[in-house]
């Protein structure tokens, strides 16, 4: 092993007791360092609460989706309404038109006129 990659190692699992003033590696004893059960018991606990945490994430994530989804429907069902509604104005607006129009034949045309049976009938 490196010197580098032997110190990488050192950091990450043994403590270095240093027998010499020196800097050479080959004089180090290394002892294994122990791994608290406390570290232990807290990583399985950090580990539920953010399996938790993902859970709980992912939930909000469905939910504001379904919200935002739930928004456009609206919105396009509001646009929708508004779009019947003018068109059953201009529909209304039309009908009157027309049943003007028919309503002036009706009185211009002699087949649709009263007729008055007493002044025929002298």
């Amino acid at each position: 092993m490196d010197g580098s990659s032997q110190e990488e190692e050192e950091d990450r699992t043994f403590t270095n007791i240093s027998l010499a003033d020196d800097t050479d590696h080959s004089s180090r004893i290394l002892y294994p360092r122990p791994k608290s059960l406390l570290r232990k018991m807290m990583n399985a606990d950090m580990d539920a609460v953010d399996a938790e945490n993902q859970v709980e994430l992912e939930e909000k994530t469905r939910l504001i989706n379904q919200v935002l989804e739930l928004q456009h429907t609206l919105e396009d069902l509001s646009a929708r309404v508004d779009a019947v509604k003018e068109e059953n104005l201009k529909l209304k607006s039309e009908n009157q038109v027309l049943g003007q129009y028919i309503e002036n034949l009706m009185s211009a045309s002699s087949v649709f006129q009263t007729t008055d049976t007493k002044s025929k009938r002298k």
